[in-house]
């Protein structure tokens, strides 16, 4: 009998479990259909949310239950579903919930503090949504989160002292808002934080907050472009677990503490560029344990960099770009193991490249450019057979080239120009891959090396200022040349015709030898042959018959121009305004602008290369007669442009105008347009090149969209729109047009422009004319999937019909799951991640809805983020050996 009723005990038991499991189940279900119940899902993402659902909630989209019995929510992630409407309180009723991320979606709410009633919540991400409003003070109410990430919203005003209340914090992230005013003293309560991020705030204008030394817990410490000012703290040298630290794009002043960096024996990547520092750079450079990634460029420093000690055999990337360094330069980098990029240009170092350079076998970059380094350029640079960009233009090297000096088979740029280099150049055969070859003004002799014809990828080449002899190589007629400058050389003999009708003549000046149509002096084959004399007597009757009628004809034309362009003369009053000294006339202007000249036409007028009194080039686009403008308001519109200062973003010289059309002066760029580079026969560009113009351009844009004030959107952003300088710097050029020609004008002539460029064109625009950010984006995202993929936005398959880039790569993505299809395949599978992160971020910018597409401030840190992994590419041989890296 005890037995049996011990038995119906544990029955009892055992129902009553289950009974409560089954209600706690149940419960959690009613709670995520309750929260659902305040969401707006557009593309049904939630379908499996349902009473009626076949399956267990722990399988519904997003959600992920821990693995104890009974089965629980532990996780809900709904991110990137493009959801909206309000977030509900209501997910506070899953008692084991301890991550909640709902970023990359479309909640425009204010900071829902009501989450603060999830008692077990740890996680909350919200980034990348249209989260407006301030920081309440009873953001205190998140006392047990560890992880808070606000980032990429519109939360504006200023960070309360309440703050510092989230003592279990060991994430903070309020990067990309619009925070302002003073950060205060609250991190000294942040015991275990690891991750602090308050970069790409414009408006806050702070010092660095001393008390963030005190976290000895923190790994990464991101300030970036946020308008920080004053000295940076010696108090964070306290942070020694420190990784990754930027204080770059902001207005410190002062000098670096001169134990910070030796302080830091974790430091992986330590970045102050672009600021107003100065002074002499610390001793102790790298005397950490690990220094991975050092970049102090584009600051104010002087002062001296010492060398590094043998214990930097770690480094990988070390920057002190755009400065005001002096002293040797620390050699030792040089012969680092793991060295992938050293970038010093534009400072006053001194020193020489040693021959040691051959033991840094991972080498990818060196970018001296503008100081003062002498000697010979080394043996060993030969050796390096990673490295794709060599720049060490403007300073004093002297000698003559090492024959193996371009024998990497990944070399894509070579800029050796303005410095007092002598002897023969070496003839080049190893560098298949070479792209830009720049020598210009220093002493070398004798002839044009043949090889040159032999590099199929060859695009821009500058040999001027010279004492080279000789003749032009007749292959190299062969190549898709983008800049062809051989002037002031003592070169002689035929140019090859197409490099005399495809480049401006000034790239062949200063050779009074040369010889070919156009040229000053004709070529003897050009000339007449002599005849027998019956022949001469005839063919002289027959020219003397022609040259009477023509005669007539001429006199008659020549009557009515004459007319005609005193007509002309009458209506046409030049006025003209330049912002820099061109010295440069209205009819020099007039004169320079000619068949041969010409570079191009578009839709909104041809552009041509006129070469000023001083022998610098000027672009010149012609805006034909455009509608009602004044020439009072045109003179404003153009005067706000030429304001705009930023290096991706071309700069207007002057303009002059006519009431029948306006002359806009640009700077010249040697380098081309990107689209001619890409939709050139072998388009082959390194990875990292590539990503840098993506950079540039996207960089160019926030600054219209965001910095300049007025604010502007460009309206014609495509890759025959950017130029590169021959260090493939990106510009931004024909933007803002509608300012000048006029609103009805602009639109009439981008609705004609629709078939040719519609790839280019967001899809809203056809039924909504007016101007955004989110066109700009659009279009942006179109180039970017041209450098990710290496093809042009529109252009014939030999299996389809002619299809835009974007229904091309969603096709191929989502029919056939083929990202990897897209992705350019010449280059080497080593950089697929990286390229796919910059596919990801093309397609978000040219997603359907527009709301969905990043700002291009989002667009700048996705893209710099991809650019800190700037891989190494391999690619392999058609038989499968080790070949060549683009």
């Amino acid at each position: 009998m005890s037995t049996f009723c011990i038995y119906l005990f544990f029955l009892s038991l055992t129902f009553s479990i289950f009974n409560l499991t089954s209600s706690s189940s149940s419960q959690e279900l009613q709670t995520l259909l309750s929260f659902k119940s305040t969401i707006q899902d557009t593309k049904n993402t939630l379908s499996t949310w349902s009473n009626t659902s076949q399956t267990h909630f722990c399988n519904w989209t997003g959600i992920s239950c821990s693995s104890s019995s009974p089965l629980s929510v532990a996780s809900v992630n709904l991110q990137s579903l493009n959801l909206s409407g309000d977030i509900s309180s209501s997910i506070c009723d899953l008692p084991n919930l301890f991550d909640l991320n709902l970023a990359n979606n479309v909640f425009n709410q204010p900071i829902p503090l009501h989450l603060s009633q999830c008692s077990s919540l740890k996680s909350l991400n919200l980034s990348n949504n249209l989260i407006w409003g301030t920081i309440p003070s009873q953001i205190s109410l998140f006392v047990s989160l560890s992880v808070l990430d606000l980032s990429r919203n519109h939360i504006e005003g200023n960070v309360p002292d309440t703050l510092g209340s989230l003592k279990n914090l060991q994430v903070l992230n309020m990067a990309n808002n619009l925070l302002s005013g003073d950060v205060p003293k609250v991190f000294a309560n942040f015991t275990k934080l690891e991750i602090l991020d308050l970069s790409e705030n414009p408006y806050l204008v702070s010092e660095i907050p001393e008390d963030i030394g005190q976290l000895g817990n923190l790994k990464q410490l991101f300030l970036q472009s946020s308008s920080f000012q004053g000295e940076i703290p010696e108090s964070l040298k306290g942070l020694i677990s420190l990784s990754y630290l930027d204080l770059s794009q902001n207005n410190l002043t002062g000098e670096v503490p001169k134990t910070l960096v030796s302080s830091l024996k974790n430091l992986v990547s330590f970045d102050v560029s672009q600021n107003k520092l100065k002074g002499s750079f610390p001793n102790g450079l790298c005397s950490g344990k690990v220094l991975i990634n050092l970049s102090l460029h584009t600051n104010s420093f002087t002062g001296l960099i010492p060398n590094t000690t043998s214990e930097c055999k770690s480094l990988e990337r070390f920057q002190v770009q755009n400065n005001g360094f002096s002293g040797d330069f620390p050699v030792v980098l040089f012969s680092l193991p793991k060295i992938k990029l050293i970038r010093g240009e534009n400072n006053r170092f001194t020193g020489q490249i040693p021959e040691s350079i051959l033991e840094a076998v991972q080498l990818e970059q060196v970018q001296l450019d503008n100081n003062l380094f002498d000697g010979k350029i080394p043996l060993g640079l030969g050796f390096v057979k990673s490295l794709y960009r060599f720049s060490a233009s403007l300073n004093h090297f002297y000698g003559e080239l090492p024959p193996n000096f371009c024998d990497s088979p990944v070399m894509s740029i070579v800029n050796l120009s303005h410095n007092s280099l002598s002897g023969h150049i070496p003839q080049l055969k190893k560098c298949r891959k070479l792209v830009s070859l720049s020598l210009a003004d220093n002493s070398f002799t004798g002839e044009i090396p043949s090889s040159l014809a032999e590099l199929p990828v060859l695009t821009y080449l500058d040999l001027s200022d010279n004492n080279l002899t000789g003749s032009i190589p007749l292959g190299l007629q062969n190549l898709k040349l983008a800049l062809f400058n051989v002037s002031f050389n003592q070169l002689s003999g035929k140019v090859p015709y197409s490099l005399i009708s495809g480049l401006p003549a000034s790239f062949l000046e200063g050779n009074p030898s040369l010889c070919g149509p156009g040229l000053p002096n004709s070529c003897s084959d050009d000339k007449p042959r002599h005849h027998s004399a019956s022949g001469l007597t005839t063919l002289t009757c027959a020219l003397i018959s022609l040259a009477f009628v023509a005669g007539t004809a001429l006199v008659a034309g020549g009557f009515i121009l004459y007319r005609r362009s005193c007509k002309e003369n009458e209506a046409a009053v030049w006025r003209s305004v330049f912002f820099y000294p061109l010295r440069i006339t209205e009819h020099d202007l007039v004169i320079g602008m000619n068949e041969k000249s010409s570079i191009g036409n578009g839709v909104f007028g041809n552009v041509y290369v006129v070469s000023l009194p001083s022998g610098d080039l000027v672009s010149v686009k012609k805006l034909v007669k455009f509608g009602n403008q004044s020439s009072k308001s045109l003179k404003v519109e153009v005067k706000t442009l030429a304001k705009i200062r930023h290096k991706n973003i071309v700069k207007i010289l002057g303009f002059c105008h006519s009431d029948e059309s306006v002359f806009l002066i640009y700077e010249y760029l040697h380098g081309g347009s990107l689209g001619d580079l890409i939709s050139s026969q072998n388009f082959e560009l390194h990875w990292g090149v590539r990503l840098r113009i993506a950079i540039g351009v996207a960089q160019g844009l926030a600054y219209l969209h965001k910095d300049y004030v007025p604010h502007l959107v460009h309206r014609n952003v495509k890759s025959k729109n950017i130029l590169l300088d021959v260090n493939f710097e990106p510009k931004l050029t024909h933007f803002a047009l509608d300012r000048i020609v006029g609103e009805p004008a602009f639109q009439s002539t981008l609705d004609s422009e629709a078939a040719s460029s519609s790839c280019y064109i967001a899809p809203e625009y056809g039924y909504n004319k007016k101007a955004s950010e989110q066109l700009d984006v659009y279009s942006f995202g179109v180039v970017l999937l041209e450098l990710v993929c290496g093809r042009q936005a529109e252009q014939t398959d030999s299996s389809e019909s002619s299809l835009d880039i974007v229904k091309w790569v969603r096709r191929k993505v989502n029919i056939t799951n083929g990202v990897h299809q897209v992705l350019d395949s010449k280059i080497s599978q080593t950089c697929h991640q990286e390229m796919v992160g910059a596919l990801d971020i093309a397609l978000r910018c040219t997603s359907v809805v527009p709301e969905k597409r990043p700002s291009m401030l989002d667009v700048v840190r996705g893209l710099q983020s991809l650019e800190s992994r700037t891989c190494v590419a391999n690619l392999q041989g058609p038989n499968g050996e080790p070949s060549i890296a683009v």
